[in-house]
Order: structure tokens, then C-alpha cells, then sequence
């Protein structure tokens, strides 16, 4: 579908830096084009005071200056041919992207446990009897419900909690729901309720 006078952002060319918008990259790009030197820088430093307008809380800061006239070199791609009042020779570093974080894979059984889930349970295996051990299985089966509720995977009964805690801890652990409370939603005092 073409309809004449309307276009679309995703037709138009690329903003380098779309904080300042589109009509800033067109003042830039005009500024570019301007044969006289003189007639050019005072377009510049026109540009620079509108960008300075548009976060005025930072305005009279020293960095900010320098900042927004790395940004008009980066939006320009470094052709505007003035005299720049700072060094914007590192003003690349500021559109150069990090290198992505690798993603830690894991091969878990379930993904609505999460990982860190997977890593207590093996703790849980080898860990000895004792307060500790069953102050970690209480947080542990609650993390495992409040985990259930959710992701919203069918029933978020007590009965699938305890099944899923033995099968992964691979029968260590048992919870006892005759005796086994689990934490409701805080109440109106701020404290959690006990089922």
C-alpha cells in the first residue's frame, strides 16, 4: 500500500541517535551540506543549543557540553567540518555496542524452576540432616509453588510441589503435608501466612 504524502518511520532512512529525533538528524544533515565554513559552524553551535534545550536541567554542565557535541559528530558521521569546541575524537566509543553476554546454558528437565532451583536440589542430595537442611527444603518448596503459580502450569497443588521436589532431589527429599506448612500471601499486617 503507497499513498502519496504518507510515509512510514520504517521506510525512512535510520536515526543515528533517535533520543533527539528526526528533525535534529535533518538540521544535522542540512548543516553538513552548507558550503561556507562560517555560515556551517554557526549552524552548528544553532543545533548544539537546541539539543542543550531539549535537557535543560543539564545545561550549564561542563560534560553535557562535551557530550552533546560528541553527539553531533556521531549524528553528522563525523562530516561536519567545523571547529569543534571539545575533542570528539572519542566520540565513536559512545555508538560502538558491547559485545553480547554469552547466555549461560544449562540442560534443566523444567524451565519454570529456573536453573538455581536445579543447583539446590543437587545441593539438597548431599546435604546432612538438620535445621539448616530443613530450613533450606522450606524456602526451597515454597520457591518451588510461588514458581508454579506463576508460570501457570496447570495445578499448583502441594501434592505436585512435594512429587516435583523427591523426583529432582531424586527421592532425598520428602515432604511430610500433614505436618509440611507452606506460606500463603502476605496478610494485610505485612507478614506471611502459614497454610
Amino acid at each position: 500500500m503507497n499513498i502519496e504524502g504518507l510515509d512510514y518511520n520504517t521506510q525512512r532512512e535510520h536515526l543515528v541517535l533517535p533520543e533527539y529525533g528526526r528533525e535534529i538528524q535533518s538540521m544535522v544533515d542540512y548543516a553538513v551540506n552548507i558550503p561556507d565554513r562560517t555560515e556551517r559552524q554557526r549552524c552548528a553551535e544553532t543545533i548544539i543549543d537546541i539539543m542543550r534545550r531539549m535537557v535543560p536541567q543539564n545545561g550549564d554542565n561542563e560534560n553535557f557540553k562535551q557530550k552533546l557535541w560528541d553527539h553531533l559528530a556521531l549524528m553528522s558521521g563525523f562530516r561536519l567540518d567545523i571547529d569543534y569546541p571539545y575533542d570528539v575524537t572519542d566520540a565513536i566509543k559512545i555508538a560502538t555496542k558491547p559485545e553480547p553476554i554469552p547466555y549461560p546454558m544449562k540442560d534443566i528437565p523444567v524451565r519454570h524452576y529456573g536453573s538455581m532451583m536445579f543447583d539446590i536440589f543437587e545441593k539438597l542430595k548431599d546435604m546432612p540432616d538438620g535445621p539448616e537442611r530443613d530450613e533450606l527444603i522450606r524456602i526451597t518448596a515454597n520457591q518451588m509453588k510461588r514458581n508454579l503459580a506463576q508460570w501457570g502450569h496447570g495445578s499448583v497443588d502441594n501434592e505436585k510441589v512435594a512429587d516435583d521436589l523427591a523426583r529432582y532431589t531424586d527421592g532425598k527429599v520428602q515432604l511430610d503435608l500433614d505436618t509440611f506448612r507452606f506460606e500463603r500471601k502476605v496478610g494485610k499486617d505485612g507478614k506471611r501466612k502459614r497454610k
